[in-house]
């Protein structure tokens, strides 16, 4: 691309400069005003542009290409290239100097000529008069002369309304020459929960009527501010008693708000809940009755604890770091380096590695599978740029996709700093290593940088927001860049990890999407996620200590909802309902049913929690069907929890259902032989199932269906298909396949 300097010489920029010339000429016979002071391309066209939508994905933006023949960088992050595309192009047509009004730019934008974007400006606004007035000043390019935006202040940052109110946010932009601008006309807003607080083109905020909290995102340039409204549901409401700090500042939110929190579960309630979500196992019928039974104090504590030091906790959470750790097999060749990662994952939750260690040995990584499974990474991912996307997604919650083309339209993320986080993966060398099929990944020694395909430059190492460091050439970057993020001051290593674990136990993230941790997408409870990160950090990034905390809170214990918080949604003022993963419900119906599930290349009895890749999606049609993540992400959106027609007819009437039911070493086989009361199994069945003792209602209900199987020839083989029919139908009840 040529240069102003160089393209001034063309026909083309003379013309511009002679017509620049001749208005000059005719302004220099009338007096100054303040509209004729000299406007500014990038502080003064690009925003009005942006505001309009002219740059956006949608339109001018799109792809890189733009739309039909026109072309403009995403959000005006590249004005010199934008200044070429607008004065330079399509012959000079988009402006006249000599008559602004007849300039295609404002033609197309106003309508007056067909425009595929429809109206996008009005010809009587101070927006048109703006983008007039530097087309008439001769459409002067970007100057370094031009004042940097330095900062954006919104007004009011937060804010307590009533529903049904109305806001009027006010933006004041601070340049590097000291001067400040009001421009809440020229900035773009955009609420992230419409429903408790819209917004108009101009920041006028309209409250709804559902109560909790809202957040108003404003971008102007390359910044971007929020504003939050809180709308209180009503006079503060009496609170459980807190257990720990997490009740302290949830219950403090819900005082704000005034939304009342739910009392305590009950105990089938909570032992079933905590089973599912430390160790995604139902619990045993002889530990749900042993629980129920107990009267001590701390029994909750005790369970916790067990849990917590079980086999299963390190399989159910292996399960869910394998699938974002993109643990998948794509041939018979990955089997070794698959099976030890996960062991080595497994191995690493089960003796309770920080989560810092376990980070750096992962990142870090060098050798072969044998010696250093966590290699396998890199045979999952192999390009720099996936490397660093993976790992700012996964563990600093920041996504930087957007910024490898651009400069991220909602965080401040440039695609220097995109290249400069990919730096750090440059020296990463691979060859062939004593292990079939697999490969050596060790660090090459030289000088480390990322080339910027924009401007060719080459980009040295730098963290997001950091100075940069000098890397000596027998220096590994990847290392540099851990001892970064795990440092306790860092903005978001813990940050992220604690609220993908507070989604975990929850079903909602303190900020969701759980990854995208970015000013412009605020927690719901700001200094609850910061308790918990500096609790992190404090426990030496002990992972088991992040779940008892979790767990042993009344937050977490909580019952369903009430009467008062059963629409609230985001302050966890009550329990809600989640949807069984789909490996903890398969290995509930083997466990209820007392059946098993074959995988290949793996042990007879084999759960699906501790299958060790997502490969196993292929061969069982039931993971599949409920939404078991292939791996393809990091993203946990990845895994679909929505209910489908094909779900229903899984558990409705699937072969491989019936199978397990029929069994001959079935619990229905073997209730049938036993010769106990009817009345212990159902006992026995319902605590097995939802971790309960079954209703007197329930228990007359069963023992009558039982009792219809009649005493004569024949018998066993009747009862045996009603016991059958009794687990079928409480395998299919929403208490089964939803943890509570």
């Amino acid at each position: 691309m040529c240069s102003f300097g160089h393209r001034s010489t063309s026909l083309l920029g003379l013309l511009v400069m002679l017509q620049a010339t001749a208005a000059t000429a005719a302004d220099s016979a009338n007096p100054v005003s303040p509209a004729s002071a000299p406007a500014s391309f990038v502080n003064d066209v690009m925003p009005i542009l942006t505001k309009a939508g002219c740059n956006s994905g949608a339109c001018h933006a799109k792809a890189g290409l733009g739309q039909n023949g026109f072309r403009l960088s995403v959000l005006g992050f590249e004005p010199a290239e934008d200044y070429e595309h607008i004065v330079y192009e399509a012959r000079g047509r988009r402006i006249s100097v000599a008559a602004p009004d007849e300039s295609l730019l404002l033609l197309k934008a106003t309508a007056r000529v067909p425009h595929g974007g429809g109206r996008r400006i009005d010809s009587s606004a101070a927006d048109y008069q703006a983008i007039r007035r530097w087309i008439e000043q001769g459409a002067p390019p970007p100057s370094a002369d031009d004042p940097d935006l330095v900062s954006l202040a919104v007004e009011p940052v937060s804010m307590t309304v009533s529903a049904g109110a109305t806001a009027h946010l006010q933006v004041t932009a601070r340049f590097s020459d000291g001067g400040t601008r009001d421009v809440t006309g020229q900035a773009v807003y955009e609420s992230n929960d419409p429903a408790r607080a819209e917004v108009d083109a101009d920041g006028t905020v309209r409250i709804q009527k559902l109560a909790g909290r809202a957040t108003v995102m404003v971008r102007y340039q390359g910044l971007v501010g929020v504003a939050t409204f809180a709308v209180p549901a009503g006079p503060p409401a009496p609170m459980p008693k807190t257990r720990n700090f997490i009740d302290d500042l949830v219950f403090e939110n819900l005082t704000s708000l005034g939304i009342p929190a739910s009392p305590e579960s009950d105990d089938s309630v909570f032992l079933r809940r905590v089973a599912l979500d430390i160790t995604g196992t139902l619990p045993s019928a002889d530990r749900a009755a042993a629980f129920l039974a107990s009267s001590a104090a701390d029994k909750r504590e005790r369970l916790i604890e067990d849990l917590l030091q079980s086999s299963e906790y390190a399989d159910f959470f292996a399960n869910k770091w394998t699938a974002l750790l993109k643990n998948r097999r794509d041939d018979s060749s990955d089997l070794l380096s698959n099976f030890a990662f996960h062991a080595w994952i497994r191995d690493s939750l089960l003796t309770n590695k920080p989560y810092d260690a376990f980070v750096r040995e992962l990142v870090g990584a060098t050798g072969n599978v044998i010696s250093s499974p966590p290699v396998t990474w890199y045979k999952r991912v192999k390009d720099p740029k996936e490397q660093i996307e993976d790992v700012a997604q996964l563990f600093l919650g920041v996504r930087m996709q957007c910024a490898q083309c651009h400069h991220h339209p909602f965080e401040r993320w440039s695609q220097d700093d995109y290249y400069g986080m990919a730096a750090f993966f440059s020296q990463v060398g691979r060859k062939p290593s004593s292990v079939r099929n697999e490969d050596f990944i060790f660090h090459k020694r030289g000088p480390a940088s990322f080339p910027n395909p924009r401007t060719s430059a080459g980009v040295k190492p730098v963290a997001l927001g950091a100075v940069p460091q000098p890397i000596s050439a027998d220096e590994d970057p990847r290392l540099v860049l851990v001892d970064w993020m795990v440092a306790p001051s860092n903005p978001f290593f813990s940050r992220v990890l604690v609220n993908r674990y507070w989604k975990h136990f929850f079903g909602r993230g303190l900020v969701e999407p759980e990854d995208d941790l970015r000013d412009t997408n605020p927690p719901t409870n700001p200094r609850l996620l910061t308790a918990l990160a500096e609790h992190f950090v404090a426990s030496k990034f002990d992972l088991k200590e992040l779940v008892r905390t979790i767990v042993n809170s009344q937050t977490y214990q909580a019952a369903g909802g009430i009467e008062g918080n059963q629409w609230d949604m985001q302050n966890f003022s009550h329990a809600s309902a989640r949807r069984l993963p789909a490996e903890v419900l398969l290995d509930a119906i083997d466990k209820v049913a007392e059946s098993t599930s074959s995988f290949a290349d793996l042990p007879t009895g084999t759960r699906a929690i501790a299958l060790p890749d997502t490969s196993y999606n292929r061969s069982s049609p039931f993971l599949k069907a409920f939404g078991r993540p292939e791996g393809a992400s990091v993203c946990e959106c990845e895994r679909s929890s929505s209910p489908n027609l094909v779900q229903s007819l899984f558990m409705v009437n699937a072969a491989d259902i019936k199978a397990k039911l029929s069994s001959p070493q079935g619990r229905a086989a073997r209730y049938a032989r036993e010769d106990r009361p009817d009345s212990a199994k159902i006992h026995e069945l319902t605590l097995a199932a939802v971790g309960r003792e079954p209703t007197m209602h329930e228990l007359l209900v069963a023992a009558i269906y039982l009792g219809g199987a009649g005493t004569g020839k024949g018998a066993e083989a009747a009862r045996k298909e009603r016991f059958e029919d009794l687990i079928w139908a409480l395998m299919n009840t929403k208490e089964f396949v939803f943890n509570h």
